[in-house]
């Protein structure tokens, strides 16, 4: 087992990576959180799956159990599931000292995160992400919402958890294309911070390696430790912890766009590579390095570019949580392993978008 502690201003835990962890749950919970009552959160997908042993492994630790099941689906991420949610937690007598287990992919996680963030101002958290992409990215670092109508992750907290167990076998069980889907967070960590993770996905895409336990350990906890590096930094996103935001303002807009069709490191594979075709045209880096996002995306199936023209884009991005009055932040690709934050006007940015595509 690899064990990646990640220290906040808030809180220090520890993230888990190993196969079999599932029944190890109730024991790391009793371990780091404590409490009486522990509510599961999960999906329709993954709690015939996996919510058993999860559910045992918590009665086995001394808890008194229950669960919460949503569809498996983005559009559950809103505020009356949320409100469901937290009135369970009530009904089930769940108390500040007691504790939420989130069981499943990013949606899951971020439901279930806000509820334990906002029940009695705040209970405990054990994040037991099941998809990959929950596994590198959206697990770990306390970042907690739910959609409005308006946009994506637009009512959210920053709230850390106690705990992450992210036993690797669950990804046994992930739909080809959904796997497929987590890799566009995996290749942006590569183009962020990691020339040498990015080779390895050149070379090779993650997509060949699914039953390569020991392969997706090693990449899950090179990701968990880049973003453990930057988290540490900039708990609350004032500077630094922007440059995970990587492939995202341009992203969520496409993702939004779609209407949530289209998976979320998808949508994020395809903001990248047209963000690296705007740097490329800008001069920020050189062509080369855009055709090589471009094709280790692709390799692993993922989308380079959408239909949605430049206005369209613009007009959901504008709702995104990176823009600041009349300018939007954005993340520019230098180099493989190195980007940077600029803040361009509105307009400058609809321009980038059109650029990019």
């Amino acid at each position: 087992m690899q064990t990646i502690e990640v220290a906040t201003s808030s809180r220090t835990y520890n993230v888990h990576i190993a196969s079999g962890l599932l029944p190890r749950v109730g024991e790391i919970a009793r371990s780091t959180a404590g409490g009486s009552r522990a509510m599961v959160v999960s999906n329709t997908d993954v709690a015939p799956l996996y919510s058993a042993a999860v559910l045992e492994s918590l009665s086995a630790a001394g808890y008194k159990t229950d669960i919460h099941v949503v569809e498996s689906n983005e559009t559950v991420k809103n505020m009356s599931e949320l409100a469901l949610l937290l009135e369970h937690c009530a009904e089930a007598e769940l108390t500040r000292d007691d504790l939420v287990v989130a069981l499943g992919g990013g949606v899951v996680g971020d439901l279930a995160g806000f509820a334990a963030a906002t029940y009695m101002r705040g209970c405990k958290l054990v994040q037991v992400p099941t998809s990959l992409l929950a596994m590198v990215d959206s697990s770990v670092g306390g970042k907690t919402a739910v959609d409005l109508a308006h946009g994506k992750n637009l009512a959210g907290a920053f709230f850390q958890p106690r705990a992450v167990v992210a036993s690797v076998e669950a990804l046994d069980t992930i739909a080809p294309d959904l796997f497929a889907d987590s890799c566009g967070e995996v290749i942006k960590y590569g183009v962020m911070s990691d020339p040498g993770l990015f080779v390895s996905l050149e070379k090779t895409p993650l997509t060949e390696s699914r039953d390569d336990h020991e392969r997706l350990e090693g990449v899950i906890a090179r990701c968990v430790e880049i973003k453990r590096d930057v988290v540490s930094n900039d708990e609350c996103e004032r500077g630094l912890r922007q440059t995970l935001n990587l492939g995202h303002t341009i992203g969520h807009a496409v993702e939004s766009a779609n209407e949530y069709r289209l998976g979320h490191g998808s949508s994020v594979a395809a903001g990248m590579c047209i963000m690296a075709r705007a740097c490329a045209k800008r001069g920020w880096c050189d062509r080369d390095v855009a055709h090589r996002i471009e094709a280790a995306v692709a390799a692993h199936g993922l989308p380079t570019s959408t239909d949605f023209d430049a206005d369209t884009l613009f007009r959901h991005a504008k709702a995104d949580k990176k823009r600041h009055g009349d300018t939007m932040n954005i993340v520019a690709i230098e180099a493989i392993g190195s980007v940077s934050i600029k803040t361009l006007p509105l307009d400058e940015f609809r321009t980038l978008i059109e650029q990019g595509l």
